[in-house]
Formats: C-alpha cells, sequence, structure tokens
C-alpha cells in the first residue's frame, strides 16, 4: 500500500479531462489535429481535421491541444504518455493494468519517481506492475480483453499465426495487439525505442495483418472502439462514493475510486451538483484536492449557483486549500449566480488572510460589485469586520462607491451600528451627508435603528438633523420617540435652536426645490425683507412648450458593452467624449480642457454597464448641499454648504428649450443660455418662467464654476446639457457663479455694472470708467477726421 499512502504527492493524468477550447490555440493549430506519434524515437504528426474544439492534454506538465475524434478516443484510454505528451500505438512502450478493464500506457523514461521509486504516471500504481508492450502498427483499442478479441475471429485475419497477446500459437490472431514482455518493467530503455523485435512482413515469421476488402480499417477500429466503450464497467465503488469520501477527507479511498476510474468531475445531483472537488475544497483537504486536480477534476467547474471549489475555500476559512488552488490555475475573478467573487466571500465572512492574498495577487478588482452592488468595503462594514475595513482602506478600496439603493459604506456602517468602522469611514473622507434612493442618510439610518454611538458620532460631525427623506422625515421622526437615538437627536435640535437665536437675525424660508431634488435647498435672507422669490416654476431638468423633436429613439444611440464600472479604454461612451473624463469619484480629470471643453458622452439606458459606473454623473442629479441666500447688491446669489474638490459636478442649468427665432421675441433675455456657441446658434434654454436653482447663479469675472456640454439619455448634438463643474477647490460658504461671458456685457453694461467684487473684475462701474478713458482720444480723432 505505499504507493497508496503516497498518492496525494504524485502527479495523476488528465486524460480524461477538457479545457473549454482557446481560439489561440485553435487558430495556431490551423484547425487540425496536434496529436503527436511516437514509434521507437520516430515523431509523427496526425493532421486530421478536428470536430470539437474543447482541448486535452494527458497531464498539467505538457501543453493543451486539439485532437481529431480517433486520438480523442486514445486520450480518454490513456493511450497518450503524461511525460512527453506523444501517443504510445505503434512500437515499444509500457502499459500499467491496475484492474482488468484499465489499460495505461507511457515511455519508460516517462515514469514517475518519488523517493527513489517509480510509478506509473497516469494512475499513481508500482511501475514494476507494468509490462513492456511492442505493437507493430498503430492501436486505437485497449489491450484488455474486450468482447471482440474473445469472440469470432476477424474477417481476413490469417490462420496459424502467433497470438502477440499471450505469446502462445492460438487458431487465431489480431497482430494489432501488443507483445507483453515476460521481463517486466525495463529502467534502462529510453522512451520510444525498441528493446523486442517486431515482428516484419516477409521475414517468414508471420505475415501483414490484412482486412477484408469490404472492411476499410477506419471502419474496423470505430467498431472496436464502440465495443470498448459500451462494454459494462466493474467498479468497485458507485460514483455518489466519490463524493462522499472527498467530503470526509479520506484520501485513501478517493484515491482507489480515482484508479477505479471513477470520474473527478461527477456531479452529485442531489448536493446542488457539487463536484468531489467542491467536497474537498470546502472541507480544506488540500491533499485530496490535488489528488483530484491531477486524476483530470476541472478547478472551475461550477454547482447550480455556480460556485467553484476556489470559493468554497475561501468562504470557509482554508487558507492552504486556497493557495493550493490559485497554484494549479483556479480563476479568482469567477463570480455566482449573485455576483459575489471570492473577495466578496472571504470578506463577508471576515478572513483576513484571504483577503489579503487574494488582493496581493493583483488578479483581484477590489471595488467589484456583485449584483446588489456590494463591493468587499461595503461586505465588510455591514459584518463589523473593523480589521478587514482597515486593510481595505489601506488597499485604496473606494468608499464612495453606491449599491442599487445607492447607500454608501457609511449607511451600512449605521445600519449594523459600528460605531468603529463608522468612525474609520469618515476619517477617510466618507460622505456624511450622501443619501440614498429613498433620501436616507446614514444619521436616518441611524436613528431609524436606534444605533445610538452612531447617531452621537454623527451629530458631532455635523449630520444635518434637519434633512428630510423622500417621505418628508427627519432623522428624529424615524425613531421611536422613547429612545436614546431620539433622546440624542432632541437634545442636538434644542442645541442648534440655541445657537440660532444667539446668530444675527435671518430668515430661513422653505426648501426652493420642493422637495425635487435629492438634496433640499433652502433660502435664506438677512439683508433685507425680500420675500421667498417666485415668479417661476421650479423643475429639476428641461422642459418644453413647443415641439422640439428632439431625438430620444433608443435605437439611435451608441452604446458600451462594459460589465462593470467602464473604467477601460474599450468603452464606446468614452471613446465618444475622446476618453472617459471621470475619475472614480465622479470627478474631473486635472487633464480636462476647462478653456474649450469637450463635448462629454455619459453612459446611456442602452449600456450594459451598472447604473453606478463611474461614467454617469450629470444624470445623476443634485448631490451638493446648495443654498439660495439674499445678496447686499446683486439681488439672490447660491453658496455652497459643503466643501467642493476641483472637478465635481455641481448643478445643471435647466430651464425652458427653446429656439433663437423664439428667443429673439421674447423681451427679459436675462435667463437665456446658448446651447452651441457657433455664431447663429439654433436653440438655447431660458429658466426665466422655468427653472432650477441654476438661474440663480452670478456672473462672476473670476468664477469658480464652468459650463460643459454633457449627453445622458439621448445624443441629438442639438440639446446637449449644460453641466457646471468647479474649476477649483470651494470651500464650503462661498458664493458660486460663472462667467456670463462677453456677449453678454456688450449688451448689459450699458444697464448695469459687474458686483462680483473681484479684483480681475473687467464689468465693474470703475473698469468701464477707466475703458471709456483709454479710448475717448481714439474717438476723438476718429470723429475729426470723419469730419
Amino acid at each position: 500500500m505505499s504507493a497508496i499512502e503516497e498518492a496525494h504527492e504524485l502527479p495523476l493524468c488528465s486524460c480524461r479531462m477538457e479545457t473549454p477550447k482557446s481560439r489561440e490555440i485553435l487558430i495556431l493549430a490551423d484547425r487540425k489535429c496536434m496529436a503527436t506519434e511516437s514509434v521507437d524515437g520516430q515523431l509523427t504528426r496526425c493532421q486530421i481535421a478536428v470536430l470539437k474544439h474543447e482541448m486535452m492534454r494527458p497531464s498539467n506538465s505538457v501543453q493543451l491541444l486539439v485532437l481529431c475524434e480517433d486520438h480523442r478516443n486514445g486520450m480518454v484510454k490513456h493511450q497518450c504518455c503524461p511525460g512527453c505528451g506523444f501517443f504510445c500505438r505503434a512500437g515499444t512502450f509500457m502499459e500499467c493494468q491496475p484492474d482488468i478493464s484499465i489499460s495505461h500506457r507511457f515511455h519508460r523514461a516517462c515514469a514517475s519517481v518519488l523517493k527513489g521509486q517509480s510509478f506509473c504516471p497516469h494512475c499513481g500504481e508500482e511501475a514494476t506492475k507494468a509490462k513492456e508492450v511492442t505493437i507493430a502498427k498503430a492501436d486505437t483499442t485497449s489491450t484488455v480483453p474486450t468482447v471482440l478479441a474473445q469472440g469470432p475471429a476477424t474477417p481476413g485475419v490469417p490462420e496459424g499465426r502467433a497470438d502477440t497477446t499471450t505469446g502462445e500459437v492460438s487458431g487465431r490472431a489480431d497482430s494489432s495487439l501488443p507483445i507483453r514482455s515476460s521481463h517486466g518493467y525495463d529502467t534502462s530503455a529510453l522512451p520510444g525505442s525498441s528493446r523486442n523485435a517486431i515482428l516484419q512482413a516477409g521475414t517468414g515469421t508471420t505475415e501483414p495483418p490484412s482486412v477484408h476488402q469490404g472492411h476499410p480499417r477506419e471502419t474496423l477500429e470505430s467498431i472496436l472502439v464502440a465495443l470498448d466503450t459500451e462494454k459494462p464497467k466493474k467498479l468497485r465503488f458507485h460514483p455518489k462514493q466519490l463524493y462522499l469520501s472527498a467530503k470526509s477527507g479520506e484520501l485513501k479511498k478517493v484515491f482507489l475510486m480515482l484508479v477505479d476510474g471513477i470520474d473527478p468531475n461527477f456531479k452529485m445531483e442531489s448536493q446542488n451538483k457539487r463536484t468531489p472537488l467542491h467536497a474537498a475544497a470546502e472541507g480544506g483537504y488540500k491533499d485530496i484536492c490535488h489528488m483530484l486536480v491531477q486524476a483530470g477534476a476541472n478547478l472551475d467547474m461550477c454547482d447550480e449557483d455556480q460556485r467553484t471549489p476556489l470559493m468554497e475555500a475561501c468562504e470557509n476559512n482554508h487558507m492552504e486549500t486556497v493557495l493550493y488552488l490559485l497554484r494549479a490555475g483556479a480563476s479568482a475573478t469567477h463570480k455566482d449566480v449573485e455576483g459575489f467573487t471570492c473577495l466578496h466571500l472571504a470578506a463577508k465572512s471576515g478572513h483576513y488572510n484571504i483577503v489579503e492574498h487574494l488582493l496581493s495577487t493583483g488578479l483581484i478588482n477590489i471595488n467589484c460589485q456583485d449584483d446588489g452592488g456590494w463591493t468587499a468595503m461595503i461586505w465588510a462594514t455591514e459584518y463589523k469586520h473593523v480589521d478587514q475595513v482597515k486593510l481595505l482602506l489601506s488597499k485604496g478600496a473606494d468608499i464612495s462607491i453606491r449599491d442599487k439603493e445607492e447607500n454608501i459604506c457609511l449607511h451600512w456602517a449605521a445600519f449594523s451600528g459600528s460605531v468603529d468602522i463608522s468612525e474609520l469611514l469618515l476619517n477617510a473622507h466618507c460622505d456624511l451627508q450622501a443619501v440614498n434612493i429613498h433620501g436616507d442618510s446614514p444619521l436616518h439610518i441611524a436613528a431609524r435603528e436606534n444605533r445610538l454611538d452612531c447617531v452621537t458620532l454623527f451629530l458631532t460631525r455635523g449630520a444635518d438633523v434637519f434633512l428630510k427623506n423622500r417621505e418628508g422625515e427627519t432623522p428624529p421622526d424615524c425613531c421611536s420617540h422613547n429612545s436614546k437615538a431620539w433622546a440624542a437627536l432632541q437634545q442636538n435640535v434644542l442645541h442648534r435652536f440655541e445657537l440660532f437665536h444667539a446668530l444675527p437675525l435671518e430668515k430661513i424660508l422653505c426648501d426652493i426645490a420642493l422637495g425635487q431634488e435629492r438634496v433640499p435647498i433652502p433660502c435664506v435672507n438677512s439683508v433685507d425683507s425680500e420675500p421667498y422669490p417666485d415668479g417661476y416654476k421650479y423643475i429639476p431638468e428641461n422642459c418644453v412648450t413647443s415641439p422640439m423633436n428632439i431625438d430620444r429613439n433608443i435605437t439611435h444611440l451608441q452604446y458600451c458593452v462594459c460589465k462593470e464600472d467602464c473604467s477601460t479604454s474599450i468603452c464606446m461612451c468614452g471613446q465618444l467624449s475622446l476618453r472617459c473624463w471621470y475619475d472614480k469619484s465622479g470627478r474631473l480629470l486635472p487633464e480636462f480642457c476647462r478653456e474649450e471643453p469637450p463635448l462629454i458622452f455619459e453612459c446611456n439606458h442602452a449600456c450594459s454597464c451598472w447604473r453606478t459606473c463611474k461614467n454617469r454623473v450629470v444624470q445623476n442629479g443634485l448631490r451638493t448641499k446648495l443654498q439660495l441666500f439674499r445678496t447686499s447688491k446683486k439681488g439672490w446669489g447660491v453658496r455652497t454648504l459643503q466643501d467642493i474638490p476641483q472637478g465635481t459636478f455641481v448643478c445643471e442649468y435647466v430651464g425652458e428649450i427653446i429656439s433663437e427665432a423664439e428667443a429673439e421675441m421674447r423681451q427679459n433675455d436675462a435667463y437665456l443660455f446658448s446651447l452651441d456657441d457657433k455664431p447663429q446658434d439654433l436653440y438655447c434654454i431660458d429658466a426665466r418662467f422655468y427653472g432650477n436653482i441654476s438661474r440663480f447663479l452670478n456672473h462672476m469675472c473670476d468664477p469658480n464654476l464652468f459650463a460643459c456640454r454633457v449627453f445622458t439619455t439621448h445624443q441629438d448634438l442639438r440639446f446637449p446639457h449644460i453641466a457646471f463643474f468647479a474649476s477649483e477647490s470651494i470651500m464650503a460658504g462661498e458664493e458660486l457663479g460663472f462667467d456670463y461671458g462677453d456677449h453678454f456685457w456688450e449688451v448689459k453694461s450699458k444697464l448695469f455694472s459687474c458686483e462680483c467684487g473681484s479684483s480681475k473684475c473687467k464689468y465693474s462701474s470703475a473698469a468701464m470708467a477707466s475703458l471709456q478713458a483709454d479710448t475717448l482720444p481714439t474717438q476723438s480723432f476718429a470723429t475729426c477726421t470723419h469730419d
């Protein structure tokens, strides 16, 4: 039993294993069989056209091959040497017969050697039990006696010839069967060489085999193969026992069953169609995994839930098995039916070492999302694995990624009540004011779940206790009035009320967006008694009051086929924009040209990518906390209530889309914004009667916003969205504004002057007076000359 005891250290063959087709190898092979026959050192290539494109090989030490049907059958019957990858169907070679129904062929020098002892490279049986055989011509059948060999004589075979199967004289013989040497295993011979004389035609000893004219050689061989395939196998174990033994860690039984010919890829119907490799990986039996893989087990075979053996090992924290399967070539990026990868499973289960190793391989996208939009960071956060969160943060995990309900990590930290993780995320600049599709901030979630520690932390970090979600609820409205969280929230409300009365009187008016934006837009006036601005209708997106014929046909859209976050250069939408101009946080890249900005084409509803891909920014709407406030000289203005990094999308210029002809007829042109920069603009946006917060943005000669033309739900070049991005980093409390342009001031400077207050102001009363003074002498000279 020494061979069995050490079988897990021996590389076993993979003759019965198929590998998915490879276009590159198929082209390289010119769609012809890659099998090589070795006959006493002479090598010949098959070159027959292949029918099946799946690849095979006798062991992991030789290249993958595409094979014709004849050689595929030979491979399954273990007629290919695992050491050199050449077929042993003629000449002299070794044959191991561990069972009456099994025959393994290999070259003498290709035997596996372990601790000075030789073994069959197919099954690990001691090589001393193998016998040297010689075949005078190519043979596609096994040397194991078949039904045909034991039955009536083959037509056309002469009588009175030596039976080379047994070496005795019999009435009929088939010289295609090998000569078995009585010397047993000979370690002095080289692969492909011949020790015994081959019976040659014309020597007088025998005659060349012949087949009746009515039975071509190919037909006879196909009959032999069919009979050999159909004959009953005398298995000592039921295939199900292989799965059960692998699950129980019974190494010796697994070995015996593999030698007996049980398929290592057998699927257990009652166990979700899992294979023995799934069971061994789940139990952490690395040695059994190795034996199954060497016997031809498919590393990436999936069960009904599309789980692979590597995923089972990762989920159950079997580090050694994970290391082995990865070294053997298992895919670490495969996704199951829920979109989980190995990284998701390990992060969810809190297996720190496995998460660390998976990330160290460089094969894993740390921000990969499952079907719910969850990343490894979100899973680690929700299950309160603090060390893993620290690890993922140190590896650059993106904490701003949103799941399908647009929750970020901080929402899930609030849900689970992990104040430690919440603090880690806030220290990493996670957005405390982020809201999901329900309008809930992390403070809403913490209040609803009665997570007192998280509520307290969020309040000390400046969370808005007055923020309303889509149901009109503030955080105090989300929790029970007898809970500790409610008491803390109410205390914060009273504290803010006291601070409010200590400050100079400032009228706080309602949300001017009327709940139509993701974040409310308060209106304050501490300057005069001017009431809440009216005379227009607030709308969150552009509208039309007359037919515009905007092309919204989905079949006219150019779209991408990206599967995740559109981060590669092959994204069609990125190519339309010259490249994807957004970083992973949704900000414009530093190299984006602000002076002459290119058109930006965001991903649309015809694309295959996620709704949360990084090339969707403007279409996500307003996310920055803004405030409408009364200025001392310019009427109403807009300021930010939070810091805005450079390149951040702030808001869109929204209004009524009208034609240039219609614009010429309107008396008040103060709210017009051209949709094209050509001399003759065909269409423009008028925010006089319909608009959003952007209609209150004032002019700045040194602006902190710039406009860019963006396409989202359609690609009709006549009607872009006008999106404002931060041209510099903007501090909370600063007023926002953009440059109205020279054409605006050429007309309006006769009516009023600029009050932006910038040192670079070009249209203030002083600047205009200076400009007129500089031009007066020229005008006088021109007048005199004209007279």
